[in-house]
């Protein structure tokens, strides 16, 4: 079965900006399956806009300022 796209409902969406790009921290449920955390990075391009990365690995000081979004992502995963 494809991945169908609207059957992706978006439960929590938080973004933590910096001078260098974005961390976003997500909660999605497939098909009103489980609630799964998604983490996404996307870096600034030359000219300020976003551009998606792959996360990787992360810094402390990455990690730090989205802490308390993790923190509030998993009350919407009850």
């Amino acid at each position: 079965m494809p991945y169908n796209s609207s059957l992706d409902e978006s439960l929590f969406s938080k973004s933590q900006e910096s001078e260098t790009g974005r961390l976003t921290v997500s909660v999605y449920a497939y098909n009103k399956g489980a609630k799964k955390l998604q983490i996404s990075r996307e870096n600034r391009d030359s000219e300020g806009g976003f551009m998606f990365a792959k996360l990787g690995r992360m810094t402390k000081s990455e990690i730090e300022p989205i802490l308390p979004l993790i923190q509030e992502a998993l009350k919407h995963m009850d």
